[in-house]
C-alpha cells in the first residue's frame, strides 16, 4: 500500500514538473515572439521615415502618394487571409520566416528604388509581410483564454517600443546618411529577425489535437477560400467584424494620411516627425503595459469595446478643430488609448469565437480589415484633405464613431432586457 502511495506521489510530482517545464517553454517562446515583433515594428517605422521623403524626391504629390499607399492596402488585403491560412497549415516558424524574408526583399528594393515605377514595385513583397499577425497567432495559441487580451496587449507594448526606436532611428539615419542607407539598415535588421525565428520559434504552436491535425492534413491548400470565409459563420464573428471595419475606417484614414499631414500641415522635418512618432510610442507603451491589463481584469470586454468607440468619437471632434502640433499632441493620449483598447479587444473576441486550429486564419482576416482600411483610406483621405481640409477627416471620425456608439449601446440595452425577461 505504501509503495502505491509513493508511486502515485512520484507520478504526480513528475506530472507537475512536466507541466511546469512546458509552461516555461511556452513563456520563453512568447517572450522571443515579443522581441521579434518589437524588431519588426522598428523596421516598419524606420521605412515610414524613408518612404514619404524618397517619394517626394522622386516627384510624388499627395495624390500619387495616396495611390502608393492604396497599392500596399490592396496587396495586403488579399495577402492577409492567405497568410493566416498558411500559418495555420504550415506552422509558426514557416509563417514568421516567410514574413521576415519578404521584409528583407522589401528593404533591398527600397534601397535601389530610383524611379516612381520602382517605388510601386518595391511594395509587392508586402503581400507576405505579416509578422505582427503571425506573432499574435503564436501568443493566442500559447496563452490561456482568460489571459489572452492581456497577452495580446503586450504585443502593443512591443509596438510602442518599435515605434519609438524605428521613428527615432529612421529620422536620424535619413537626416544624416540619406534614405538609401536607412533602407539598407532595415534590410540588415530584418535579417536579424529571421535568424531569431529560425533559432527560437518551434515548428508549430498549435495544441496537439488529433482531430485538428487530421483536418489540417486533409485541407492543406492555402487558397481554399471556403476554409477562410467559413470562420465568418461562427456566432458573434460577423457583428464584431462589421464594427471593426466601420469604426476603424475614419481613424484608419487619419493614420494613413498622417505622414502627409505631418509634412504639409504641421511642416515637420523627418527628424521632428521621428520625435513625434516616438511620443506616440511612449504613450502606447504606457497604455499597453500598465493600463490595458488591469482594465481587462476588472471590466468586461464588451464594456471596453464600447468605451473605446466613445472616446474615439471625441478624439475625432478634437482633431477637427486643432490648429497646430501642440494641440494635436493633446489628443494623442486618448487617441492611442481608444485605438489600443479597440484593436486588442476585437482581436481577443474574434480569436475566442473560433477553434484554436483557426486562430491564424482569423488573425489574417483581422489583418485584412486593416489592409482594407489602408486600401480605401488614402483615396478617401486624399480627397477629403485636398478638397475640405484636415477638419473633414476629424468630423468624419466623430460622426461615424458616435453613430456606432449609440447603436452598440442600444443593442447592449436590448440584450440585457432579453436576459432579464428570460
Amino acid at each position: 500500500m505504501t509503495g502505491r502511495v509513493e508511486t502515485s506521489d512520484g507520478t504526480a510530482s513528475v506530472s507537475v514538473q512536466a507541466n511546469s517545464a512546458a509552461q516555461l517553454k511556452k513563456n520563453k517562446t512568447i517572450h522571443v515572439v515579443y522581441l521579434i515583433a518589437a524588431l519588426d515594428i522598428t523596421w516598419m517605422f524606420l521605412q515610414f521615415s524613408v518612404t514619404p521623403y524618397l517619394a517626394k524626391k522622386l516627384g510624388f504629390d499627395t495624390l500619387w502618394f495616396g495611390y502608393l499607399q492604396t497599392m500596399v492596402g490592396v496587396v495586403q488585403l488579399f495577402g492577409g487571409p492567405l497568410f493566416g491560412r498558411f500559418a495555420d497549415v504550415f506552422g509558426a516558424r514557416a509563417a514568421l520566416s516567410l514574413s521576415c524574408a519578404a521584409t528583407i526583399v522589401f528593404f533591398i528594393l527600397l534601397a535601389v528604388a530610383d524611379s516612381p515605377a520602382m517605388l510601386f514595385v518595391q511594395k509587392l513583397p508586402t503581400v507576405f509581410m505579416h509578422v505582427l499577425p503571425a506573432s499574435q497567432m503564436v501568443v493566442a495559441d500559447l496563452s490561456e483564454s482568460e489571459k489572452r487580451a492581456d497577452a495580446l496587449s503586450k504585443l502593443g507594448l512591443c509596438f510602442g517600443i518599435g515605434m519609438i526606436a524605428g521613428s527615432t532611428l529612421g529620422g536620424h539615419l535619413v537626416t544624416h546618411y540619406g534614405e538609401r542607407f536607412a533602407a539598407c539598415s532595415g534590410a540588415a535588421g530584418s535579417a536579424l529577425s529571421l535568424l531569431l525565428v529560425l533559432i527560437f520559434i518551434p515548428e508549430t504552436t498549435k495544441a496537439q489535437d488529433p482531430k485538428a491535425a487530421e483536418s489540417r492534413a486533409k485541407n492543406k491548400s492555402i487558397f481554399n477560400v471556403g476554409q477562410i470565409t467559413r470562420l465568418l459563420k461562427y456566432p458573434g464573428v460577423t457583428p464584431i467584424f462589421a464594427v471593426k471595419i466601420v469604426t476603424g475606417l475614419p481613424s484608419g484614414i487619419f493614420q494613413v494620411m498622417f505622414s502627409i499631414i505631418a509634412m504639409d500641415f504641421f511642416k515637420l522635418t523627418a527628424q521632428e516627425n521621428g520625435y513625434l512618432m516616438a511620443y506616440f510610442g511612449i504613450t502606447q507603451m504606457v497604455i499597453q503595459g500598465a493600463v490595458i491589463g488591469p482594465l481587462t481584469a476588472r471590466c468586461s470586454e464588451s464594456s471596453l469595446l464600447l468605451l473605446s468607440i466613445g472616446i474615439s468619437a471625441f478624439v475625432g471632434l478634437a482633431q477637427a478643430y486643432m490648429q497646430n502640433v501642440f494641440q494635436f499632441c493633446l489628443t494623442v493620449v486618448p487617441m492611442m488609448f481608444s485605438l489600443s483598447v479597440f484593436n486588442v479587444i476585437t482581436d481577443s473576441l474574434l480569436t475566442k469565437s473560433v477553434p484554436s486550429s483557426d486562430t491564424g486564419t482569423m488573425l489574417g482576416l483581422c489583418a485584412s480589415v486593416q489592409s482594407l482600411l489602408r486600401t480605401v483610406g488614402p483615396t478617401i483621405g486624399g480627397f477629403l484633405y485636398v478638397g475640405y481640409g484636415i477638419s473633414s477627416i476629424g468630423l468624419l471620425q466623430f460622426t461615424v464613431n458616435a453613430a456606432v456608439f449609440v447603436y452598440q449601446l442600444q443593442h447592449r440595452h436590448d440584450n440585457k432586457k432579453d436576459e432579464h425577461k428570460q
